[in-house]
Order: C-alpha cells, then structure tokens, then sequence
C-alpha cells in the first residue's frame, strides 16, 4: 500500500437545507487502501462514496483524486465549478457497485459488461470480451456469458455488477452496502467476492457495509461515523476489540460478543 493518498477530503460538507449530512469531512484514502465504513443508518457513510462517484454535489470542501481537484477547477487563481468534461474525465478514475444491479434487462450478461469499455473506454469488440470474460470467470460466471438477468439469481447479478464495475480498471471502487438487497442465503458469494479482488490487486476501495466480520476481515482501517462526521478510526483490531470513544461502544455493544472466539469467526452479525 502506498502511503500517498489517492484521494482527499478537504473540509467537506453535505446539507440538504437545513439537514447536515456530513460536517466538516478531512479524509486520505492510500493507493491500495482497503477503507471499509461502518455506522448506524442516516450517519453520512453512503453520502461519503456518492459524492465522490459525482453523484453528489459537497456543499462546501474539496475533494481531489489522485492529485486533481474533483469538483472544482482552479481558473486564473480561482477555484471555479467544474465542467461536465473535467467531472467525465475525473469519474472515468472510479468504479461503483450500488446496492441494486441496474443491468440491462434486454442484453446478456456478456454484453452488459462490455458496453462501457466499448462505449466509453474506446476498447475494440475483441479486447472489451477478452476482458470481460476473463473478468466474469473470476466472479464464477463463465458459464452465464450468454444468460439474460432475468435467470440469474440476485447475488449472480450483484456479481455481474462487480465485474462490469472492475473491467472498466478504476483505480478506485466503492462499494455501497452491495449486499443489503440481497437474500440472506445469497449475501456470502459476493462478500465472498469482494473479499478475492480485495486479496488480488492494489485496486484502492471504499467498502461501505453493515457486515461486521466483512469489515474486519477485509479492511485495511475502518472508519465510524455517526451524525456527519468521522467519528473514530483505525485498524480492525483497534475499531473492533479497543473501540475509545461511547458511541462506537454503544454501536458495537449491540452485536454478539462471540465474533471471533480462539481466533474463529463465529456467525456473522450485521449492523443496524
């Protein structure tokens, strides 16, 4: 993992009116950083990845990826809006996999994750499929290549997303609570997932989960949040077993005390 940070929040905020989402956010994320958010519903944790994808305008703040401003462009000294073009060329950096699949309906599998290398990375038919299929074999669907969604289980499907997310190569992905929609049966084989790309590359993530043992197990540092800010942080080890400030302890308080006895991973628990 490098130690020169691919992104940064500088002083970042999100209100909507007078609802305050983030407050005053200053975050680095490191090339090969594995950064998994836990916190309770409404504390800002999806705000923080939404903003960064563009789905989301800061109220006020900064944020840079890999050295360039994101939302703003410096004009003449000044620090102006940023473009639709800086904004595209920017995003095209960032991967995304959201809680819902959003795949084509009317297209197969195969041609559900080659449609944006073709479209926007530019890649001939023959290069996108190559890697397209080499991509879907690591997420164990090299048999579904010609399967429409419609037949596909839903952890199949969030499967498809996360491979139709990483061909693209971004140097950063986010993944926004990408099990929650799942049923409970089906959740592992895309922890399961995420947890092998984790393991491969030097791809810098941003994990947003309510998966306790998930969090643990992957993470690099694991931030809390509650109420808009950035609450406590640090290793799996010290979030989880030496947790300082009362409202981590309250949060963790609610979950079995049996996560990992003599070292082994008991039932996993999920947040609130």
């Amino acid at each position: 993992m490098s130690q020169v940070p691919i992104v940064r929040y500088r002083d970042v905020s999100k209100s909507y009116g007078s609802i305050h989402v983030l407050n005053h956010i200053d975050l680095d994320i490191y090339s090969g950083e594995k950064v998994v958010v836990i916190g309770p519903s409404g504390s800002g944790k999806t705000t923080l990845a939404r903003l960064l994808m563009t789905l989301e305008h800061p109220t006020s703040g900064t944020i840079e990826v890999d050295g360039e401003l994101l939302w703003h462009q410096e004009v003449k000294g000044k620090l102006i809006q940023a473009n639709e073009q800086h904004l595209h060329r920017l995003r095209s950096n960032i991967g995304m996999v959201f809680q819902h699949f959003n795949l084509f309906p009317h297209m197969t599998i195969l041609k559900n994750v080659i449609e944006a290398p073709i479209h926007v990375l530019g890649l001939q038919r023959a290069e996108a499929e190559e890697r397209a299929i080499e991509m879907l074999g690591k997420v164990g669907l090299a048999d579904k290549l010609n399967e429409y969604p419609a037949r596909l289980s839903g952890g199949q499907k969030q499967r498809v997303a996360i491979a139709r997310a990483v061909v693209m190569q971004p140097k950063i992905m986010l993944f926004d609570e990408a099990t929650s929609a799942l049923d409970p049966e089906l959740v592992g084989e895309v922890l399961s997932v995420i947890k092998d790309l984790a393991a491969q590359g030097d791809m810098t993530m941003m994990l947003i989960t309510h998966e306790m043992d998930f969090a643990r197990e992957v993470a690099d540092r694991i931030l809390f949040t509650d109420g808009g800010s950035i609450v406590e942080q640090g290793t799996p080890e010290q979030i989880f077993e030496n947790p300082q400030s009362p409202r981590l302890q309250s949060f963790l308080s609610r979950f079995r005390q049996t996560w990992f006895m003599g070292g082994i991973p008991q039932a996993s628990p999920s947040a609130e």
